[in-house]
């Protein structure tokens, strides 16, 4: 990873993207202490409490949609990165290019579970920054050599072959089409061959098969890459095909989970298209508001975030911006079992915990502004 010491190149950038890469990071910054916070203060089988958990196996939340937003942001990224190497000079250096990329990227995601701190049998081989690196790899290969119809067929493939995987090949011990977790293909697959450490202990919820689908996710970035890239359509036009590409998603993969589960954990192939749909309706919005309408004051930290996101989300690991908003307002401790909460928490342990997680955000937001302020960029 390059440090840069000046601003990002000064072709014109689509803030609406910078936005909601910024957006969708606010939540992994404190999404899940503000999910804890709320059912302290609502309950945790309130609705809004509910949205921002992870479902714990099928089903889809507000919570789940984080991270494929992540992912198909990266395929819009890679039509305008790689789009621009590709025409400048050849799919070749393009390819090289996204090589790096993702090794680099790789490699933090490592880092980032402690590498071989715990011993070489711990190495975490695949997580959250790792598929994001394989699938931004997988797509933009694609990208990179293949036309659009062929990039149409070549996500169908996926999306349909991964479905009949999990549909008809039968696992020892418990058949074929036995969708529970422990039960499925892709559990099993992850069980008998991914080494290291797995975040389920027998399986990862990111693990070898699931990966696959994941690109398809990466892909339909790309679609909507294709379309906000392309000089002669009008900026208005470019909203209403995301809202309409949106539109379709869902309700392909809504109908789909009828027989086909929506379930994060497998990334199935309904989970891909409902998750693709909201990730695209998210960006229609924001490209309208922001870039089209051009109302670009209120998404200032942001931008800052979302023009460093692999730099914030690395520091969520390092530092723990919770911890710090506690030392602010009073935090809890537990002994026997029993929480007890002091500073603002003693007055009330919900109101208490949401504030300690906004000023944790808080943190992540001024980290953000600090580097934008001193013109840092730390690019892949």
């Amino acid at each position: 990873m390059a440090e840069e010491t000046s601003l990002p190149a000064r072709r014109e950038r689509m803030v609406s993207l910078d936005a909601l890469r910024g957006f969708d990071m606010m939540w992994i910054m404190g999404g899940d202490s503000i999910g804890g916070a709320t059912a302290a203060a609502l309950g945790e089988h309130h609705w809004f409490a509910q949205q921002l958990e992870h479902v714990s196996w099928e089903g889809c939340r507000f919570y789940d949609l984080i991270f494929p937003t992540f992912v198909f942001m990266a395929g819009i990224s890679a039509v305008f990165s790689l789009g621009r190497i590709r025409e400048e000079r050849g799919k070749d250096a393009a390819f090289v290019r996204l090589l790096q990329r993702a090794f680099l990227l790789y490699v933090l995601g490592l880092f980032y579970y402690g590498l071989w701190s715990k011993g070489f049998d711990q190495i975490r081989w695949m997580g959250v920054l790792q598929r994001i690196a394989l699938s931004y790899l997988g797509a933009g290969f694609f990208f990179i050599f293949c036309k659009p119809r062929t990039l149409i067929a070549v996500t169908a493939t996926i999306l349909i072959g991964y479905w009949a995987a999990l549909t008809f090949i039968p696992v020892p011990g418990f058949g074929a089409g036995d969708l529970q977790e422990g039960h499925n293909l892709t559990n099993w697959f992850d069980a008998n061959y991914l080494p290291g450490y797995k975040w389920d202990k027998t399986h990862d919820p990111e693990g070898i098969l699931s990966t696959f689908p994941a690109i398809a996710t990466g892909l339909l970035g790309v679609f909507a890459g294709l379309v906000l890239r392309d000089t002669n359509r009008r900026p208005t036009g470019k909203a209403l095909w995301l809202l309409g590409y949106s539109a379709a998603l869902l309700a392909t993969g809504y109908t789909a989970s009828y027989f086909h589960p929506l379930i994060k954990k497998l990334w199935t192939s309904s989970y891909v298209l409902v998750a693709g749909g909201w990730s695209a309706f998210a960006l229609a919005l924001f490209y309208y508001v922001i870039d089209v309408q051009n109302w670009k004051r209120w998404c200032t930290p942001f931008v800052w975030v979302g023009l460093n996101p692999i730099t914030i989300y690395l520091a969520c690991n390092l530092i723990k911006f919770d911890p710090l908003g506690a030392r602010l307002v009073g935090g809890s401790t537990t002994q026997d079992g029993v929480t007890v909460w002091h500073g603002l928490g003693a007055w009330n342990p919900g109101v208490g915990a949401l504030v300690v997680a906004l000023l944790g955000i808080g943190w992540g937001f001024w980290l953000a502004w600090l580097l934008h302020r001193r013109r840092i960029y730390l690019r892949l």
